[in-house]
């Protein structure tokens, strides 16, 4: 299905709303809100806020984690009878680590145009204020906030090649750097907070050195891990070499054959006869 965005169908607006400094909204933004027939916030009070700001006086609703699939059902109510909703997170873009899923979801089933407007974004920011990405990087969000499941969700991105973005509650930061460095290693960090605030601040160093000036957090953090670097060249190594590398680091070796097979999309049993037949 192909979706002609600026049609005559009721539209879905996924509006980004500034993370930090009010200022932080496109033109576009602010004409959307004021255009619509009713807007979904994740937080009434939140948006009211800002709405109050502009000058902007349309329909407010409710539409949060907690109560999303019940408005789902009143959202698509508006929309088939022809009305343009905007949709809003307390800040930053909805559905990304925000709710707005279920509702884009549920109106791309339907019919309905939904079109996100490019604006703010916490991962941008500190992704290019880490220092620690160029090029490709990988965005996870929110690690689990059981330590047993988040040890569990490292793991996998153990050999991951590439910088990888995390969100953190302040109370969980330091648990959480100490799970990164027992899985990881002591790998280069950067901790960039409160961004587009008056109090931004960016920590860049070591995962240990950092541990040592953490005590206090507050505010809206987003956490930058170097990639595993022995990954970023796997593939100029023989696939016994690239096995061994895994071995040497405490792996299995059937735990390597699984992760090799998977970096190089091989099939397992391939990888597992190169390294049956010719290892050392």
């Amino acid at each position: 299905m192909i979706q002609k965005s600026y049609d005559n169908k009721p539209k879905l607006y996924i509006v980004p709303t500034p993370i930090g400094n009010l200022e932080d909204i496109t033109l576009r933004a602010l004409r959307i809100l004021k255009e619509v027939d009713v807007i979904f916030a994740e937080d009434t009070r939140t948006t009211n806020i800002l709405l109050k700001h502009y000058d902007i006086n349309q329909k407010l609703l409710s539409s949060h984690l907690y109560n999303e699939e019940k408005m789902q059902e009143k959202e698509i109510d508006y929309l088939k009878e022809g009305k343009n909703i905007a949709v809003v997170s307390d800040a930053g873009t909805p559905v990304i680590s925000d709710p707005g899923y279920i509702l884009v979801k549920n109106a791309i089933k339907e019919g309905y145009n939904v079109i996100c407007l490019p604006g703010p974004t916490a991962i941008i920011p500190a992704v290019v204020m880490s220092g620690l990405a160029g090029g490709p990087f990988t965005y996870y969000g929110f690690l689990n906030s059981k330590e047993s499941k988040r040890k569990k969700e490292l793991e996998t991105l153990k050999n991951n090649p590439y910088p990888i973005v995390f969100y953190e509650a302040p109370h969980r930061i330091i648990k959480t750097l100490n799970n990164i460095k027992t899985i990881f290693g002591n790998r280069n960090i950067s901790i960039v907070r409160e961004i587009s605030k008056k109090y931004e601040e960016v920590s860049r160093d070591n995962v240990e050195n950092i541990l040592k000036t953490v005590e206090n957090f507050k505010g809206e953090i987003v956490l930058v891990v170097e990639g595993n670097s022995k990954q970023k060249n796997y593939d100029e190594l023989s696939i016994i070499k690239h096995i061994e590398l895994y071995i040497e680091d405490g792996m299995t070796s059937k735990d390597a054959i699984k992760i090799v097979a998977k970096e190089r999309n091989l099939p397992k049993s391939e990888v597992y006869m190169e390294y049956v037949n010719n290892r050392n």
